[in-house]
């Protein structure tokens, strides 16, 4: 049986694991603790960063995916190179393919074109320059032979159990209530964001198929709408009229006198205050359409929310 190794078990990883547990795979995921809730999964906890780890946890692997984030995101730049190295040892070790999940910010602001994997990388800030060259790295170690290497990209997240995004909690819970979405930038530009169990089942796609090695992907998606149109059907569906606060650059800058995290988000604002379109088209051509319909996953995404609302009422019930 074919072993597949899943470095992460957050938003994306924790679908992969589920995805491929359900194909019939032998999985094993790692995370930070060793626990979780994984059923059919082997789970194995450690430090990422440490190569001996990572070839241990690797071992007998035909695929590993990096699906890991940095847990501190004002230190994403130092903290996330460290893992992919680690996790590229252990992939080495087995000789096994790795399959990556990256985002977008190596290609820096495209001034409104589409974003497509030909797009030259111009980043603009230390998180955008670190991940083109962690893109290089990775490219390298295919090239000359170290791992066969597929590296996916996928635009912000939304869906079941994904609260931590632009296009989470702050939309989908907020709906909920009637209260109004926060967001970031201009809701009237066109912006693609991925749908996480697509995202999921297209890095399983750069796993297990023919051809997708030595290059980078566009992840699934979703043909684009503007955020407010978002909003207002994620609105009309929980039944409440829609309304919006957009946070621009000058609001982040104050939010951050209170919250400094909040500074964070301003390196990657062009994507809100600009068009922010992905073309999928690459993947499509090679493997086929598996993004779901917008008004289908946003409808999923919200009954999430509800359910998720509704058990949390159940609990602080006397």
């Amino acid at each position: 049986m074919t072993r597949h190794v899943v470095f992460g078990s957050g938003q994306v990883g924790r679908l992969v694991v589920e995805q491929l547990v359900r194909q019939g795979f032998d999985v094993v995921a790692v995370n930070r603790t060793g626990q979780g809730d994984l059923p059919g999964a082997h789970i194995v906890g450690g430090d990422a960063t440490d190569p001996a780890f990572t070839t241990r946890a690797a071992a007998g692997a035909d695929v590993v995916y990096f699906c890991l984030n940095a847990a501190n995101y004002a230190r994403w730049a130092e903290e996330l190179p460290p893992l992919q190295r680690g996790v590229l040892a252990g992939a080495e070790a087995a000789g096994a393919r790795l399959v990556v999940l990256d985002n977008l910010y190596a290609y820096g602001p495209t001034h409104g074109r589409d974003l497509v994997e030909t797009l030259q990388a111009r980043p603009t800030s230390t998180k955008a320059s670190t991940r083109a060259a962690m893109t290089t790295e990775l490219l390298e170690a295919h090239h000359t032979g170290r791992a066969e290497v597929a590296i996916g990209r996928a635009s912000d997240y939304f869906g079941p159990g994904t609260t931590h995004s632009a296009l989470g909690e702050t939309v989908f819970a907020t709906a909920l209530t009637g209260r109004a979405a926060q967001v970031m930038g201009n809701p009237d530009q066109p912006h693609s964001y991925s749908y996480t169990p697509d995202v999921a089942a297209g890095l399983i796609n750069l796993g297990t198929q023919p051809g997708t090695t030595g290059a980078i992907w566009h992840l699934p998606v979703a043909p684009a709408r503007t955020t407010r149109q978002i909003i207002d059907q994620v609105y009309e569906l929980a039944g409440h009229r829609p309304r919006t606060l957009a946070a621009g650059r000058t609001t982040l800058q104050l939010f951050g006198l209170i919250k400094p995290a909040m500074r964070e988000y301003l390196h990657t604002l062009y994507q809100f205050t600009d068009r922010w379109v992905v073309d999928d088209t690459k993947f499509r051509m090679a493997y086929g359409g598996l993004a779901t319909p917008l008004n289908d996953a946003l409808a999923t995404t919200l009954r999430w929310y509800r359910d998720a609302s509704e058990r949390a009422s159940a609990v602080e019930r006397p």
